[in-house]
């Protein structure tokens, strides 16, 4: 029986543990993070199923610390594997498995190396994306690729919708190697860096919508960062707004400002090239629809305050 320790959080942690589980590797120790108050947590987590089968966990801030990498050592491991954890892991944890460090990124890489792969493909415009397992190197995600599993990306879904297929894909691309894995037989390949490039974490500030981009660029913003993400933001009126939802509605318009308007009961906002309708929104921090607009503020036109 193939002993691992694993780092592991979030939805895909808890899924990729589990099929661990399933093909009966012997599971030594589990390293995941505390939560955070500060971070809505809408994921599940990785701690309760670590309780459910007697696997110890800690949560260290830093797993490289000597104590920690002693710990983990003494534990002769035949595999780390990390799903979803959010520390890098150095050289000397992951020269300790015998049989190697994987990991479990949420695109196919070398597409979208680093962090938040999914808000950054939508964010792109991606038609697919997926999950990569691959042998970790102290550079993040450009180890050699052991299994792929794509799935799609619609038009308008949101960053959640996206993660709950990577989740899918990644529970479906672990169960589909782990046997060769373990055997001995799965092959790896090399990753072309040239295919692909890196990109870093994303603030809430991130999510501040230029107006004077087309329609498409922001529709594709605000479903990267819909709820349970921030959410793109603007102003209209000297107030704070949120755009939670919006369509492509393929109008177009010449030389207006970006502005937003209620007509016929619904919302739309005018972009610097074509128009949006905007399904959901907030203003001043309340959610509002487009007729409570109508009724408080008219069916003008407001200019955005950016």
């Amino acid at each position: 029986m193939s002993k691992a320790v694993v780092f592991a959080y979030h939805n895909v942690g808890v899924r990729c543990l589990s099929v661990l589980l399933a093909h009966g590797v012997d599971v030594k120790l589990v390293v995941t993070h505390r939560d955070n108050p500060k971070e809505t947590i809408w994921f599940d987590s990785v701690a309760e199923l670590a309780a459910l089968h007697g696997i110890p966990v800690i949560t260290p801030d830093n797993p490289n610390t000597p104590e920690i990498i002693e710990q983990i050592r003494a534990l002769q491991p035949d595999f780390f594997f990390s799903f979803y954890y959010r520390e890098m892991l150095k050289r000397e944890l992951l020269e300790i498995p015998k049989r190697g460090a994987l990991n479990m990124h949420g695109s196919l890489l070398p597409k979208y190396r680093g962090r938040v792969p999914v808000n950054w493909a939508i964010i792109h415009g991606e038609t697919e994306t997926g999950s990569t397992l691959h042998y970790m190197t102290e550079k993040p995600d450009n180890g050699d690729i052991v299994a792929k599993q794509a799935v799609p990306i619609l038009p308008n879904d949101t960053a959640l919708q996206v993660f709950q297929k990577v989740t899918v894909a990644a529970e479906m691309a672990l169960n589909a190697c782990l046997p060769d894995l373990l055997a001995g037989r799965a092959k790896a390949v090399k990753q072309d860096l040239t295919k692909g490039a890196y990109f870093g974490g994303r603030k809430a500030e991130d999510g501040v919508i230029d107006w004077s981009q087309s329609a498409q660029a922001i529709h594709n913003l605000v479903r990267a960062v819909a709820p349970p993400y921030p959410g793109a933001t603007t102003r209209l009126m000297g107030k704070p707004m949120r755009i939670l939802q919006t369509l492509v509605t393929g109008c177009s318009v010449s030389e207006e400002k970006p502005a937003f308007y209620v007509k016929e009961g619904k919302a739309y906002a005018i972009c610097g090239n074509g128009v949006l309708q905007v399904v959901q929104f907030e203003l001043d921090e309340m959610a509002m629809s487009a007729a409570e607009f109508a009724k408080r503020f008219g069916t003008q036109k407001f200019e955005f305050n950016c």
